[in-house]
């Protein structure tokens, strides 16, 4: 199966779709630029939307749902978000088909036109701060910490299975608050929130940091974000939080009366992550012969092969294991299949990316014991069946460790820090990953840097402290350094 994938050395592109179509996680939809999720890279998702929920819960935020249609008008209200979301629309102009009068199947019935046209769903702070108006009357009612787990739609002319697609699924949190600084410290509660799952969950190193007045999300105040790096160099935005200020809550006239009956605009922010994680998930740690995941967020943790095939004595100390570790939270299959060979399972589970393989076989009873092989390093060991539970156990988290300590060995290797721009332009084409540089803060300067090199700038970082210095490219005076890279 392996040999179906093309060797990441070769192609990279092509490596991701061949591991998104071999191991079974997603194929092309017969809508353009839409896939169709399949069980396996599902699976994946609900278990990353189960613990970003929990996390979410925790810090006292629930969920609601608003509509995927969104009048034209709302749009129009807030200009800086209009402008930045405009390009990408999907318009719905009718409302009714009628049966075409040649016999050619149906066409749209002219006479269904729409008073107003209507857009589906690219964000939702329009359609959701119209609704707070009627929501938001007094600080009683605040704060307000709603988030939606929903499909968007955000016209792609060039798509990539997760990465960038037209329709993809996320989470959109909504939340307004009585004063400036509750709503900053929102954003950067979620921002953390954010970091962790990536790193404790996907063990996705991330840096956290700004973005720039350019690439900031269009009618925010401030972005943060959180910027991984993949194994072919480019940088992948994994989640971002927005500060709001008060931009909505003007533009649709969210007032509140405080506890001393003054009345002022509420303060907001917002924040999402999407199904491009599980490509940043694969593109993290996944190798030429298939899918790699991180033991907590595999949907099958252990899977346990009878060889050559399954008999009721193999099975039955299988269905011993399995009960062991099921009753330690770990997610575990038996293969009882008896159509295919051992070797083709195992090919198949590495393809898959299950961390942990037992096999089973009768010498392995006569020696009271199994043998394990870890998907990450390929390691094979004999283990015995007194305390395998533990071991396991163990194991799962080695792995979770391993698999992040990898990627962050890879992530710092690839921080160059450059002086001046050719240096910069060397590093980049070289080496790619993040170029660290002085810049002198102006949209001019980080615009032609990316029409030269198509790098941008991908954050500031929280932890980088101001320093002196000169442009990479302009040689004007700096007081930043910023992080560029190559970017999807």
């Amino acid at each position: 199966m392996a040999k179906e994938i093309t060797k990441r050395s070769e192609n990279y592109s092509q490596w991701y779709n061949d591991i998104v179509k071999k191991a079974g996680l997603a194929d092309n939809s017969a809508v353009r630029g839409c896939m169709v999720i399949k069980p396996l890279g599902y699976a994946i998702w609900e278990n990353m939307q189960a613990q970003l929920d929990k996390m979410f819960k925790e810090t006292g935020h629930v969920n609601a749902y608003f509509p995927l249609f969104i009048p034209k008008s709302f749009l129009s209200k807030e200009a800086k978000h209009v402008e930045g979301f405009a390009k990408e629309c999907a318009v719905i102009t009718h409302h009714r088909l009628m049966n075409d009068p040649n016999g050619d199947g149906v066409i749209v019935d002219p006479s269904s036109k729409l008073e107003e046209e209507l857009i589906v769903r690219p964000t939702s702070e329009t359609i959701i701060w119209n609704t707070y108006r009627d929501w938001i009357q007094s600080y009683r009612d605040l704060p307000l910490l709603i988030n939606q787990w929903v499909n968007v739609v955000r016209w792609e002319m060039r798509t990539r299975p997760f990465l960038r697609t037209t329709e993809f699924l996320w989470q959109e949190g909504h939340t307004a608050h009585a004063s400036k600084k509750e709503a900053e410290e929102e954003t950067a509660l979620i921002h953390e929130i954010y970091a962790r799952f990536a790193e404790d969950y996907m063990a996705m190193p991330v840096i956290k940091g700004v973005k720039t007045e350019n690439e900031r999300f269009a009618g925010a105040v401030e972005t943060y974000t959180i910027e991984a790096l993949m194994q072919d160099g480019k940088a992948l935005q994994a989640g971002t939080s927005h500060f709001l200020g008060q931009n909505f809550a003007k533009a649709f006239d969210v007032k509140f009366s405080d506890n001393n009956n003054k009345v002022e605009h509420v303060w907001a922010s917002s924040w999402g992550v999407s199904t491009r994680l599980v490509g940043g998930l694969i593109m993290t740690h996944s190798d030429d012969e298939g899918l790699v995941l991180p033991p907590k967020l595999a949907p099958t943790q252990v899977v346990i092969v009878p060889i050559p095939k399954p008999n009721p004595e193999i099975l039955e100390v299988a269905s011993n294991i399995k009960q062991k570790l099921t009753a330690l939270g770990i997610r575990v299959k038996i293969d009882e299949d008896e159509t295919k060979r051992p070797g083709f399972k195992f090919a198949q589970y590495e393809l898959e990316g299950v961390p942990i393989r037992i096999g089973i076989g009768m010498r392995d009873l006569v020696n009271n014991q199994v043998e394990i092989a870890r998907r990450d390093t390929k390691e094979k060991m004999p283990v015995l069946l007194e305390g395998i539970d533990q071991y396991v156990d163990k194991l799962l988290g080695d792995i979770q460790t391993n698999l992040f300590e990898t990627a962050k060995a890879y992530r710092d290797d690839h921080i160059t820090e450059v002086k001046n721009f050719t240096d910069f332009k060397d590093a980049l084409e070289e080496k790619g990953g993040f170029i660290k540089a002085h810049w002198d803060g102006s949209t001019e300067t980080e615009l032609k840097i990316k029409e030269e090199t198509k790098a941008t700038i991908r954050c500031i970082p929280n932890d980088e402290a101001e320093s002196s210095g000169k442009c990479v490219y302009s040689s004007n005076d700096s007081n930043k350094k910023v992080l560029f890279a190559k970017a999807y």
